[in-house]
């Protein structure tokens, strides 16, 4: 039977003593554990015990002092060490009978390691000793006997493991240093044996404990060259003498120094492993970083002609920004350049992801090996910029670079809107993306718009009829299709000019790309490949009533 009955009248009280007196005498009482911490449950065996009736009648001492019941059965009790109890004779009581249930041995909690003795918060936090305790008691804080606990100054923390000789804490965000104690909740009776007394705490010997910063780094991996940023406070205002930074114990190029952010590059020679920030002559591993070897799986297309947009798709090349020499990238200092060769030319790079770049074929290309190269260096013995530059070199795979050809054209000659189907080879892909603002401007070019020009720097494919763009329709690796483009409708000095104008001219095929400069800078002008498929001739076919410029054209005198 469970405890805690009370307020029984005294005919009752009386009346279970005069049971209690007559019961037979328990044999064989054990006590377990004989040895414990206050606040921890131990049971009492045997038989004889009889049934529970009050808290008055039935009691447990610990050397003289009342024990909580949590527990009483004819052959079971159980009790909580209460927390002024010290070693000594344990009692049993029922009525007035009293029985000897053994010496109990009350220990007190000792911390003899905290580890580390430094830490950050959020990290796990190792407390070694002796008499902690089998458990930390329930899961709920606000439980009427207490829960078992540690703290780091008022910090209190709830334990992650526990056992008698080891406790493990994650630290809070919001623990300062200060002295780490263990304690052990304790619930007693109240006078009148019913429950419960306020919990107190038996508390452990304090073990001081020095919180340290937070330092967040980011990456934890990438290829060589990686810009890695430590962010933190208290690194110091600038880089001090023998403050350094390792990569799997090889030194790191530092790019910036300050209170609270440091930037360093990962090193040519870095290792898989720990991340170790040496300040003050003190080090701290602060992670561990992985490096990655960059990977190619695609290369695509693996033959095109100039101004192709080249796909090199696979893993860990890190990012373009991370080092180089080029006008377009932030970066610290010049560690090196991160950049694409096409047949030993070098590329012009449009996108630089972690898993892909995109490149395109410069003018100058030629067939053979696509590599990329990715920027690194091995720092001075101080850390500073540079005792070497290299280039990681990861071989991408072949490209042939295809020069377009014409075979044929058809019709040699139309009217206005007028399809023309080009046959041939290597053309490539038309490129419907404009350069800078121009966005449509080839579709433009066949609109019935005022004096519409293809600039130097818009198109990268285009036709021209007699250097006047014509609207692509379809363009494929080996067949074109534009429509024959009106010319000048507004905007002429002479109504007639339009007509006049009608003439034979060149059908041109052409494909633009450009160059890095030798600086390593983009870029050279746009240069220009022409493939001439023949004449063409415009018909007057298709074109409107000369009286449309009379009474159409907004700059018209309609009273002529």
């Amino acid at each position: 039977m469970n405890m805690f009955v009370t307020g029984l009248s005294t005919i009752v009280l009386w009346a279970s003593l005069t049971v209690a007196v007559g019961a037979a005498t328990p044999s064989a009482i054990e006590l377990h554990p004989s040895t414990a911490v206050p606040g921890a449950t131990v049971s009492i065996g045997g038989k004889g015990f009889g049934t529970f009736r009050s808290v008055q009648v039935n009691r447990v001492t610990v050397r003289g002092v009342p024990a909580l019941i949590q527990r009483w059965e004819p052959d079971l009790i159980e009790v909580k060490i209460p927390f002024q109890a010290q070693s000594g004779p344990v009692e049993v009581m029922a009525g007035k009978k009293k029985m000897a249930a053994g010496t109990l041995t009350v220990v007190q909690p000792t911390i003899t390691a905290v580890t580390p003795a430094e830490i950050e918060p959020g990290h796990t936090l190792q407390i070694t000793g002796a008499n902690f305790g089998v458990t930390a008691g329930p899961r709920d804080p606000n439980t009427m006997f207490g829960v078992n606990d540690v703290m780091i100054g008022s910090v209190v923390m709830r334990p992650r493991r526990w056992k008698d000789n080891v406790i493990e804490v994650e630290v809070p965000t919001n623990a300062t240093s200060g002295e780490v104690v263990v304690r052990l909740a304790s619930s007693d009776p109240l006078p009148d044996g019913s429950c419960c007394a306020p919990v107190q705490y038996k508390v452990s010997n304090a073990v001081p404990l020095k919180l340290i910063p937070s330092i967040r780094v980011d990456p934890v991996s990438g290829p060589v060259g990686t810009k890695v940023v430590f962010f933190g406070q208290g690194f110091g205002a600038e880089k001090g003498v023998g403050d350094k930074v390792t990569f799997g114990g090889h030194l790191a190029t530092i790019a910036q120094w300050s209170d609270t952010a440091i930037v360093v590059h990962l090193p040519m020679d870095a290792d898989t492993g720990p991340i170790v920030l040496t300040m003050q002559g003190r080090e701290r591993t602060v992670g561990v970083f992985t490096v990655h070897v960059p990977a190619v799986t695609t290369l695509t297309p693996p033959a095109a002609p100039i101004g192709t947009l080249l796909r090199i798709s696979g893993e860990h090349f890190g990012f373009y920004s991370e080092s180089g020499s080029t006008p377009y990238a932030f970066t610290d200092f010049n560690i090196g350049e991160n950049r694409v060769d096409i047949g030993g030319v070098r590329a012009i790079i449009y996108r630089w992801q972690d898993d892909r770049i995109d490149v395109w074929v410069p003018f100058s290309a030629k067939s053979g090996p696509v590599v990329i190269y990715r920027g690194a260096t091995k720092p001075n013995p101080d850390g500073t910029c540079c005792a070497v530059k290299d280039t990681l070199k990861t071989e991408a795979g072949a490209f042939t670079l295809v020069t377009p050809k014409i075979d044929s054209y058809n019709p040699q000659s139309g009217g206005l809107d007028e399809l023309i189907t080009i046959k041939g080879s290597g053309f490539g892909s038309f490129l419907k993306t404009a350069e800078h603002a121009y966005l449509g401007l080839n579709q433009g070019a066949y609109k019935r718009r005022e004096d519409i020009e293809l600039g130097e720097n818009v198109s990268r494919t285009e036709v021209l009829f007699s250097n006047i763009a014509a609207q692509v329709m379809s363009w494929t690796d080996a067949e074109i299709v534009v429509r024959v483009p009106h010319r000048h409708l507004y905007g002429l000095g002479k109504r007639n000019e339009f007509f006049n104008e009608l003439a034979t001219g060149p059908l041109v095929v052409r494909r633009g790309s450009w160059d890095v400069q030798p600086d390593g800078t983009c870029c050279t002008p746009k240069k220009w490949l022409s493939m001439e498929a023949g004449s063409f001739t415009i018909e007057a076919k298709g074109m409107p009533d000369p009286g449309y410029f009379n009474k159409n054209r907004p700059d018209a005198d309609t009273n002529q």
